[in-house]
C-alpha cells in the first residue's frame, strides 16, 4: 500500500480493497524457491516479510539477479504479459507472501479503476529504477554501482523503518551484490574495502554504516528522481 501511496492517499475503500488481497500467507525459509522461470504464470505475489529476488540463470550457467525485493514489494508482475514465468523468484531471508491470482487482480481492476492507474504508475516507478542500474552498468564504474546500489537499498529500508542513524542491516552476500551487478565476489570485496577506506562507509558484518552520505551520493552520481504529483488525469474513486 505504501508503493501506491508514494503517488496519492488511497480512499478507506482502496486500502480495504488492497488489505483484501491475495489468499493464505505462505512462509518459507531462506533460499527456498517461490517460483521457477517457464512455470505456469497465473498470478503474481506480495512479499509482507523478509527479502527476496528475481533472477535469470544464463546460458553459461551463471546467475544474473535482476531484483532485490524488500516487504512491501510486488514479485514476479513482468510474468503478467506472458503465460510463463519469465524470471525465477527466491527467498533470500525466511519470507512471508501472498498469492494474487490474475482472476483477482481483474476484479480489483474492474471494482477500483483508480488503484490499476496507481498499480501501473508503481511498475513505471520501478522500471525507471531498473533502467538507472542498467544505465550504471554500462557506463559507470564497479565503485559507483556498488554506492549507488547502497542508497538504493538504505532509501528503500529507510521507508520500512529499518535504517537507524544511517546503519542498516544488509541481508546479502557478496554473491547475492556480485550477481546483481555483475561483479565477482572478489571485485565486490574490494570495492567495499575501498569504500571503507575512503571513510564512505563502516561495515561490521551484516551492517553498513554510511558515514559520509554525500560523499557516497557524488560517488553514485545517480539522476534523483521526483514522483510525479500533478494527477488530476487519473480515473476518479468510485
Amino acid at each position: 500500500m505504501k508503493r501506491l501511496e508514494d503517488f496519492t492517499t488511497l480512499t478507506p475503500e482502496e486500502a480495504d480493497a488492497v488489505r483484501a488481497l491475495g489468499g493464505p500467507t505462505i512462509r518459507l525459509d531462506r533460499l527456498r524457491e517461490i517460483r521457477r522461470e517457464g512455470e505456469p504464470a497465473t498470478g503474481f505475489y506480495m512479499l509482507e516479510k523478509g527479502w527476496a529476488m528475481a533472477s535469470h540463470i544464463l546460458p553459461s550457467g551463471s546467475r544474473q539477479i535482476l531484483k532485490i525485493h524488500l516487504p512491501g514489494d510486488i514479485l514476479g508482475t513482468p510474468s503478467m504479459c506472458s503465460d510463463q514465468a519469465v524470471e525465477t523468484l527466491s527467498s533470500i531471508t525466511p519470507v512471508v507472501i501472498r498469492f494474487v491470482p490474475l482472476t483477482q487482480f481483474g476484479a480489483l481492476i474492474d471494482a477500483h479503476p483508480r488503484l490499476s492507474a496507481l498499480f501501473l504508475l508503481s511498475v513505471q516507478a520501478e522500471r525507471l529504477a531498473l533502467m538507472d542500474q542498467l544505465a550504471e552498468m554500462g557506463r559507470t564504474t564497479a565503485e559507483a554501482q556498488l554506492a549507488a546500489f547502497l542508497l538504493d537499498i538504505a532509501r528503500r529500508l529507510d521507508r520500512l523503518g529499518e535504517v537507524q542513524n544511517d546503519s542498516f542491516a544488509l541481508r546479502l552476500t557478496q554473491e547475492h551484490i556480485g550477481d546483481l551487478l555483475g561483479l565477482t565476489n572478489v571485485h565486490v570485496n574490494r570495492m567495499i574495502r575501498l569504500l571503507e577506506d575512503k571513510l564512505l562507509i563502516r561495515r561490521d558484518r551484516e551492517r553498513i554504516t554510511i558515514l559520509d552520505r554525500p560523499g557516497l551520493t557524488k560517488l553514485a552520481s545517480r539522476p534523483q528522481r521526483e514522483k510525479r504529483k500533478e494527477l488530476s488525469w487519473l480515473p476518479k474513486s468510485r
